[in-house]
């Protein structure tokens, strides 16, 4: 079976992602479509609106065939470390095409930028100097925009690998807030029903974000902020992300802010942005520390989430080339089996004792088939 992957996060899910997979089936021609899907959390440091299986179970309903989860570790990094766990996956997933949303959607200049001795984590910085760098290049006139970065970060991973690279055209911004037609931004459905209205005009997951849980950063500010203040510098340094300093920075945005929007605005500087404060809070919200983080073995397992019929054949496709899968919570590797169930408890732990049993449950449980 040729697979055609795709690295999502459907946070939450949406009808932009429809025509995102439509046209990865239309120009790879694949009989099954693989996804790599963030977990509990998101790249940009937060936890996703709605839990992992929720969000797993509407993309195998519109389309996908099979979805593998991103480990925990990989995905709450910069866009270096996410493409890498993802690409990795995928090259695992043995798939022969990577189709992504781009801005620009000039595959080319994305490809030549990749090949150029940079991090894409530091694009945004080094336009700006652009001195060692050409300029003929349309990309580096304006400033690059989030998909494109990740984009990057992909076609990187891709370098001397089989797979090949295929772009569609972002047809909303990753940052608009407005609902405007039947297509809008993941950000803009989220404001949405953070005040209270759910559309099926835009997500086929509106009813399930009308009746929650719904998850968000802020819940979790009261325990962040009494961690910060009370923990020793030299303790926070322990944790996984905390370096250069940023934990003084932090414990002092922490003494100064009553509630997470204060705390977020004072944090956030042209040293540290957003993403990265976000990221960095988070492993000591889920109490990650640096020496776990470095003892990890290999990414070499693929953990199904939810698959339908065709994701199924597949997988016993690949199980038949040794390629290792854990459809089992106790096939994950102890390392990543023990971060995963510790972030799920952070995550859960926001919401009716009901509702976090039952998502504990099924965190151990198996994956989801349709």
């Amino acid at each position: 079976m040729k697979a055609c992957g795709i690295i999502v996060e459907y946070n939450p899910f949406h009808h932009g992602h429809e025509y995102h997979i439509e046209r990865a089936r239309a120009l790879t021609g694949c009989d099954v479509l693989v996804a790599v899907m963030s977990g509990n959390f998101v790249q940009r440091g937060e936890p996703a609106i709605l839990d992992k299986w929720k969000r797993a179970e509407t993309a195998v309903r519109h389309g996908v065939d099979l979805i593998i989860e991103l480990p925990y570790p990989w995905v709450t990094q910069s866009a270096s470390h996410f493409a890498q766990g993802a690409v990795t996956l995928l090259k695992q997933a043995q798939v022969s095409a990577l189709v992504f949303g781009s801005e620009s959607n000039n595959l080319q200049e994305l490809m030549e930028i990749a090949a150029m001795p940079i991090n894409p984590d530091h694009l945004k910085e080094s336009m700006g100097e652009g001195l060692a760098f050409p300029k003929a290049y349309g990309l580096w006139a304006k400033a690059m925009l989030p998909n494109d970065i990740l984009g990057v970060a992909y076609l990187k991973q891709l370098q001397d690998s089989s797979i090949t690279p295929y772009t569609i055209q972002r047809t909303v911004g990753y940052h608009d807030t407005e609902l405007q037609g039947p297509i809008a931004s993941a950000k803009a459905i989220r404001l949405a029903a953070n005040e209270g209205y759910y559309s099926n005009e835009q997500t086929p997951m509106a009813e399930a974000l009308e009746n929650g849980p719904r998850v968000q950063l802020s819940q979790f500010y009261p325990y962040l902020r009494t961690l910060l203040l009370t923990m020793p510098t030299s303790d926070l340094k322990t944790y996984f992300l905390f370096c250069e300093g940023i934990e003084v920075h932090l414990a002092h945005c922490a003494e100064v802010s009553p509630d997470w929007d204060s705390f977020i605005n004072a944090a956030v500087n042209r040293r540290y942005t957003r993403s990265r404060i976000q990221r960095t809070c988070l492993q000591l919200l889920c109490q990650i520390h640096w020496d776990e983080i470095r003892s990890l073995p290999p990414l070499d397992t693929l953990r199904p989430l939810a698959f339908n019929e065709t994701g199924r054949r597949y997988l016993k496709q690949l199980r038949a080339s040794e390629v290792r899968i854990a459809s089992r919570f106790a096939a994950v590797a102890e390392p990543y089996r023990r971060l995963e169930y510790r972030t799920t408890q952070l995550y859960a732990s926001q919401m009716e004792e009901p509702q976090r049993q039952a998502l504990l449950k099924k965190e151990i449980g198996g994956p989801i088939l349709l």
